[in-house]
C-alpha cells in the first residue's frame, strides 16, 4: 500500500494519491494557519473507521444472507485535548440500516465487525473507547 502526498498551497494544504489514482484533500485547523481546504489529519481518522466497519458490516450480513437496503454512518468522537498529542478518547459510531434485517443477525454482524475484522477499529480501539449503536428500518 502505497500513499504519496504533494503540497498543494498555503502553509498545510496537501493532496494525497493512493496507487489507483483517487485523491483527498487535507488541510490544517484555522487555529493553527489552515485554510479549510480539506480534511484534517484526524478526520481523515474517523473516514478510515466508518469506512472499514461499514464495508464489514456490508460484507457481513451480506454473507448471513440478509437483505440490506441502506446503509448510514454517523461518527461522532472526542479528544483528550490536554494530552500531548490530543488523541481520541470516545468514538461513538451510529449504523442506521435499512432492509429485511434480523435484529440478531446485526447484532453478530456488529460484534464480528469490531471484535475480529475492522482493522481501524482495532487500532484506534488501543487508544480510545469506540461505542456503536443502531437502528433498523428507524427503529432500535
Amino acid at each position: 500500500m502505497n500513499i504519496n502526498l504533494i503540497r498543494k498551497s498555503g502553509k498545510f494544504n496537501f493532496e494525497a494519491e493512493n496507487e489507483s489514482g483517487f485523491t483527498v484533500e487535507l488541510d490544517a485547523k484555522a487555529a493553527i494557519g489552515g485554510e479549510g481546504k480539506g480534511f484534517r489529519p484526524m478526520e481523515m481518522l474517523l473516514i478510515g473507521l466508518g469506512g472499514c466497519s461499514g464495508i464489514d458490516m456490508v460484507n457481513i450480513l451480506t454473507k448471513q444472507k440478509e437483505v440490506i437496503d441502506d446503509i448510514r454512518i454517523a461518527i461522532k468522537a472526542t479528544r483528550k485535548e490536554e494530552e500531548m498529542p490530543p488523541i481520541f478518547d470516545v468514538i461513538d459510531i451510529q449504523f442506521d440500516l435499512a432492509g429485511d434485517l434480523s435484529t440478531t443477525k446485526v447484532e453478530r454482524a456488529l460484534s464480528m465487525t469490531f471484535d475480529k475484522y475492522c482493522s481501524v477499529s482495532n487500532i484506534l480501539g488501543r487508544s480510545a473507547k469506540i461505542n456503536f449503536t443502531y437502528t433498523i428500518n428507524g427503529s432500535k
